[in-house]
């Protein structure tokens, strides 16, 4: 199988994904009310987490590699970290930008969907990450599977905003 064969594969395997998280919040109908006080901190707590230690990962990279300990430029594993939290950091601005959004709109209707977002959000970006250290065409389902969860809550919600 070819790179762009699995990069491919993998994109395919997070759009599945992303129907199946939006359509589990969605499924959240009957939660108890104090929960939807909750939702928006539920979205954003446990991709904080993972970016967290994403963070904490590089700072240790960094205190125990004499030759990037004094800030110089990152590489090898130390640079994939790198640039997986750059394109974390990435996703959690649009998802601070989309999420709320979604949130508001479906308040009544599905306050599941922002939480199962986050949910999803933090286990795809350990995801990419791992599969980014692993071979770099494997980080396209937790690249997808973390950015098109977002696209398909909006479009979604979208939808439901104009044609509800």
């Amino acid at each position: 199988m070819s790179k762009r064969q699995k990069i491919l594969a993998g994109m395919a395997a997070g759009l599945v994904w992303a129907i199946g998280i939006v359509w589990i919040g969605a499924a959240l109908v009957d939660i108890p009310i104090m929960f939807l006080n909750w939702s928006l901190f539920f979205a954003f707590f446990f991709p904080g987490l993972a970016l967290a230690a994403m963070i904490a990962r590089i700072a240790q990279r960094r205190f125990f590699d004499d030759t990037i300990i004094d800030g110089e430029p990152l590489s090898g594993p130390a640079g994939i970290d790198q640039l997986v939290l750059r394109n974390t950091v990435e996703q959690l601005v649009l998802a601070l930008a989309l999420w709320p959004f979604v949130g508001t709109v479906l308040a009544t209707d599905g306050p599941g969907v922002v939480a199962a977002l986050g949910i999803g959000f933090a286990i795809a970006r350990v995801l990419f990450w791992v599969g980014y250290h692993i071979s770099p065409p494997l980080r396209a389902f937790g690249f997808a599977a973390t950015f098109y969860p977002t696209l398909v809550a909006c479009v979604w919600t979208v939808l439901f905003w104009v044609f509800l």
